[in-house]
C-alpha cells in the first residue's frame, strides 16, 4: 500500500519539472482547483483571485521608470457535478478585472474571461483500516476545454516583444487540459495532489501562447469543532512552468518561465456552507529572462453543496 501511495504522488509531481508560464497565473493563466469540497451531489460557489505581476524590468529584474505594475483579479462562478459514482465535471466563468500602471497612467480592461470545463473519471476510491485507523483515498483523472469566450486584444501586444502578451482577457483560442486529482486521508490528515497540463492553439491572429504545467500539493487536517462545523488549516506548494509563446512561427523571448510557490489556507464547513482562501507568497521564479516578477496571490470563495 505504502509503495502505491509514494508511486501515484512521485508520478503527479515529477512531471512538473520538464518546460517553462503564460506568465504564471495573471491573466490567462490556466485554473487553480487545489482542494475541492467535499460534496457527494453538487456545488455551486463564487471565487475571488488577485494576482500582481511586474513588467518591463531590466538587467537582472532591476526596476526603472518604465517598470509597470499589473494587478490581474478574477470573480468567478463555479460548480461541480457528480455523475454517479465515476464521473465528475466541473466549470468555471471568470471575469476579469485587469489594470495596469506605468509613468503614473492607469490603463483598465474589463469583462467575461475564457469559459472552461473539466470531466473527470475515477480511477478508484477506496476506504480501509490501518492499524484500527480508517484509510481513504481517491484518484481521478480528466481532460477539459476552454473556449475564447474572453476578449483578445491584437493591439494590446508591445511591438519588439519587450512585453509578455498577458494583459489580456482571454487568449482568444480554444484550448485544452489533461488533468489528475489524488487525495489521501489517515483519519482527519491527508494530503492533496493536483497535476494540470494545459495544451494552448493558435488564435486568429496566429498567436499561441506556450504549453503550461502546474502541480500543487497540500497536506490538511479536519478539525470537528461541531457536527456540522469542520475548520481545515492547509499548507504546501505550488509549482508552475511554461514553454514559450508563439507569434506567427516565431519564439516570444519575453515569454515562458516558471514560479515556486508556497501556499498556506484554510477551508472552514458550516452545514452545506464551504469557505475558504489561501495566500500564495512567490519562494522562487524565473519569468521571461527575468524581465517579468510575479508577486504573491490570494484567493478565497463561499460554496454551497446540494
Amino acid at each position: 500500500m505504502m509503495k502505491r501511495i509514494l508511486l501515484i504522488l512521485t508520478c503527479l509531481l515529477t512531471v512538473t519539472t520538464t518546460r517553462a508560464c503564460d506568465i504564471c497565473g495573471c491573466g490567462v493563466g490556466s485554473y487553480y482547483l487545489g482542494i475541492l469540497p467535499d460534496f457527494s451531489k453538487r456545488f455551486a460557489g463564487l471565487r475571488y483571485q488577485h494576482k500582481t505581476m511586474q513588467s518591463h524590468l531590466g538587467a537582472g529584474g532591476a526596476t526603472s521608470y518604465l517598470t509597470t505594475a499589473e494587478t490581474y483579479q478574477t470573480a468567478e462562478l463555479w460548480g461541480g457535478w457528480n455523475i454517479g459514482q465515476r464521473f465528475r465535471a466541473l466549470a468555471f466563468v471568470p471575469f476579469n478585472f485587469n489594470g495596469k500602471t506605468n509613468e503614473g497612467v492607469t490603463t483598465h480592461q474589463s469583462g467575461l474571461g475564457d469559459i472552461a470545463a473539466i470531466g473527470f473519471y475515477n480511477v478508484f476510491s477506496n476506504r480501509q483500516t490501518v492499524n484500527s485507523k480508517l484509510l481513504v483515498q481517491s484518484l481521478w483523472v480528466g481532460a477539459g476545454v476552454k473556449a475564447p469566450t474572453g476578449r483578445y486584444y491584437q493591439a494590446a501586444k508591445i511591438a519588439g516583444g519587450e512585453s509578455p502578451n498577458n494583459f489580456q482577457l482571454g487568449t482568444g483560442s480554444t484550448d485544452f487540459t489533461l488533468n489528475a486529482m489524488y487525495d489521501i486521508r489517515l483519519m482527519d490528515a491527508g494530503i492533496n495532489a493536483n497535476l494540470s497540463y494545459k495544451i494552448n492553439t493558435a488564435n486568429r491572429y496566429d498567436y499561441r501562447y506556450g504549453n503550461k504545467y502546474t502541480a500543487n500539493l497540500l497536506a490538511y487536517y479536519k478539525f470537528r469543532i461541531a457536527p456540522q462545523v469542520t475548520v481545515s488549516p492547509d499548507a504546501g506548494v505550488l509549482y508552475e512552468t511554461a514553454g514559450k509563446d508563439m507569434d506567427a512561427g516565431l519564439q516570444v523571448d519575453v515569454s515562458g518561465g516558471y514560479a515556486l510557490m508556497g501556499t498556506v489556507g484554510a477551508e472552514v464547513m458550516l452545514g452545506r456552507v464551504n469557505i475558504g482562501g489561501n495566500f500564495q507568497p512567490v519562494i522562487k521564479q524565473q519569468l521571461a529572462y527575468m524581465h517579468v516578477k510575479a508577486g504573491s496571490r490570494m484567493m478565497v470563495h463561499a460554496t454551497v453543496l446540494f
